[in-house]
């Protein structure tokens, strides 16, 4: 999947100071760009090699299945589609290779916008709570190169996501704050091209559906205080999504239950719209959960590919140096709620 320099695109309006409620017209525009030169959206294309590749080599095969089964989609189908599989007894301790074979872990997260909240010079961590309180989550999301069907070790895949009252870090707001970095991190994909994260069940805000951003790496420097560097560039960007009922579940719990902007479902949300327009493209993760009710936490997975020959620079709207963070001139617009 290539995707044309973010310099290229048009900046995303300016923000509302009753947060976020960002329009979506900016971010659509980008993704048309980015689908202007995109070359594939799916892992039909692998199909003979993940065969050939068995259950051995991570289960790869199956995701062929997968994907001709799920061609046919769209954003009603992927609504209708049960993402738990809690009833598999899976764990945080289940081999990869397991979880990765499930039906719609091979499909591909189509390139997306980077939206108005990415800010660059984040910490490599897989524990990105800090302070912040909500339902558990573990999330596993799997690299796969769409040229070659190998998963793509030693990248590194960055995430971020507001809190359960629909609040990011790291941008200029009196909630967030510019030195602020929790729900932001970064991972080194293992051999399996899997990054993990500990996090909490994201919140939403006024005008999008409930979406953790993924953006990945393949030429970064790490400074010594474990942070990115700010010359990293862009391989990979999109967003991720959880079922409607999962949401209504967390949402009816503390703190989530503070939260005072208005929710926008799955059905509602346009940017989930185009990546599910998308042929074969299921954008919502997996999930388990890990007791007999939500505080226990939650267990989340999604396999995407990736173009590893992409290069890019993603627009952030804030830059986090050792001193602390600062607003991005030539960056997008982003204010707190």
């Amino acid at each position: 999947m290539r995707f044309s320099t973010f310099s290229t695109l048009a900046t995303l309006a300016a923000f509302t100071a009753a947060h976020p409620g960002h329009d979506l017209s900016a971010d659509i525009a980008q993704r048309a760009a980015f689908k202007k030169v995109s070359t594939r959206s799916n892992l039909s294309h692998c199909s003979s090699q993940l065969e050939a590749r068995g259950i051995e080599k991570r289960n790869l095969a199956r995701r062929s299945k997968a994907v001709q089964q799920m061609r046919k989609r769209d954003l009603e189908s992927v609504l209708a589609t049960d993402h738990n599989a809690t009833s598999s007894g899976y764990t945080k301790n289940t081999p990869e290779s397991t979880i990765f074979a499930s039906e719609n872990s091979c499909v591909l997260t189509p390139e997306e916008t980077d939206g108005p909240y990415y800010v660059t010079g984040e910490y490599v961590r897989k524990n990105i709570v800090e302070y912040q309180t909500g339902v558990p989550i573990t999330l596993d999301y799997q690299v796969i190169n769409v040229d070659t069907c190998e998963p793509v070790s030693d990248v590194y895949v960055e995430i971020w996501h507001c809190n359960a009252t629909g609040v990011y870090s790291g941008v200029d707001s009196p909630q967030g704050g510019l030195d602020s970095t929790w729900l932001r991190g970064i991972q080194l994909t293992d051999d399996d091209g899997v990054a993990q994260f500990d996090s909490v069940f994201p919140g939403h805000y006024t005008g999008r559906a409930t979406h953790i951003h993924v953006l990945v790496h393949h030429n970064a420097t790490i400074y010594r205080n474990g942070t990115l560097g700010h010359d990293a560039t862009a391989t990979h960007i999109g967003q991720s999504f959880f079922d409607q009922d999962l949401i209504s579940t967390v949402e009816s719990t503390s703190p989530y239950t503070l939260n005072e902007q208005t929710l926008t479902e799955n059905s509602a949300d346009d940017i989930m719209a185009s990546e599910a327009a998308t042929e074969g493209v299921d954008p919502v993760m997996q999930y388990t959960l890990l007791g007999d009710n939500i505080s226990q936490g939650i267990f989340a997975w999604l396999s995407f590919g990736v173009n590893v020959t992409s290069s890019s620079s993603a627009g952030a709207a804030a830059i986090y140096y050792a001193s602390g963070g600062v607003t991005n001139p030539d960056g997008p617009a982003a204010m707190g709620p």
